[in-house]
């Protein structure tokens, strides 16, 4: 062989590995991943996602690719994220616990595989036609924690027995508002308690909510609804209710994580796996159709003793006992 057709051959060789691992990337399916959320407040759901995907057969960056799209907060922007990743033609879209998420990523698209998980109640949302044929492209998992509010009332009152009065707050803007309402407010007359709706969509509205509070100590406890953009705020609404000496109940335990006082709902870890199993189900052939929308059935209450502490509170042990996970 002559010199230059060896030189050329060694150049034609090392321009193929690249072109080789383009296209084998190329080939690898992507995912869309649609939250009105940060990755930071995200990390733990993340993880039991990527779990589940794995035992599925498919790890991030070895089987399969994730594009993320982020929208910090600001849920005007989940529409055009949405699109996005429909035109980057990804194999599937996944929402976790963000159901504007949800509802931008059915709008944009009715053929392309979604998988996502709501504190809702889908079928109302408009998401799928029924749990046990969703129909369409839609399929995923519901915490219905929006419809936990009685029973997030009545445990309150288990750790506040003077309770005479409970605020509710919502995002007006959200579906999930009414449901959560609603079940507040049928708990709340079975109690003999007070309700008072907070509304507030900004973090402003927020701020103002809780100034005009009428604190009476002992007597109001603060019941928060599973909204993905008071998630997204967590941390100040845990500061002003800790300000005003409130008892709060959320619906997940990283609100008590990070210094709230108590928190019951669905397994979201539990939840963010399984949907990460049924992502790879789809990839490896499975339709939405034909998977069922599944309703969780492992709930969780956990307390933060300290907190507790801190409000004056003794937690009684009939409510310790029952506590799945308690904070020291």
């Amino acid at each position: 062989m002559r010199r230059r057709d060896f030189i050329k051959g060694i150049v034609g060789s090392a321009g193929a590995w690249p072109l080789a691992a383009r296209a084998q990337q190329a080939a690898m399916p992507v995912i869309g991943f649609l939250h009105s959320g940060s990755p930071e407040q995200n990390g733990q759901r993340l993880a039991a996602y990527r779990k589940g995907l794995s035992d599925a057969g498919f790890v991030e960056g070895k089987d399969a690719a994730i594009e993320f799209r982020w929208a910090e907060g600001h849920e005007d922007r989940l529409p055009a994220f949405a699109v996005d990743l429909v035109r980057r033609h990804v194999a599937v879209i996944i929402s976790l616990f963000s159901t504007p998420a949800a509802l931008a990523a059915k709008a944009a698209t009715t053929t392309i595989p979604i998988v996502l998980t709501t504190p809702a109640d889908p079928v109302a949302l408009g998401l799928i036609t029924s749990f046990n044929q969703p129909g369409g492209n839609v399929t995923g998992f519901t915490a219905m924690n929006s419809e936990l509010a009685a029973k997030q009332l009545g445990q309150m009152r288990s750790l506040v027995p003077k309770a005479a009065r409970c605020y509710g707050l919502v995002n007006p803007t959200s579906t999930l508002a009414e449901p959560f309402i609603g079940d507040l407010q049928a708990g709340a007359a079975r109690l003999g308690v007070e309700v008072e709706i907070l509304r507030a969509r900004t973090g402003g509205e927020i701020d103002a909510a809780f100034a005009n509070l009428p604190r009476q100590p002992g007597s109001d406890v603060l019941v928060v609804s599973p909204d993905p953009f008071f998630y997204f705020r967590h941390a100040q609404i845990i500061a002003l209710a800790a300000r005003l000496a409130m008892p709060a109940i959320y619906d997940s335990p990283a609100w008590v994580e990070t210094g709230g006082l108590m928190s019951y709902g669905a397994d979201l870890l539990d939840i963010a796996e399984r949907a990460g199993t049924y992502t790879g189900r789809i990839l490896k052939g499975d339709k939405p159709a034909d998977l069922p929308f599944v309703q969780s059935t492992k709930f969780e209450l956990v307390i933060n003793l300290k907190t507790a502490k801190t409000l004056g509170l003794d937690v009684p042990p009939n409510l310790l006992a029952i506590a799945d996970k308690v904070i020291e």
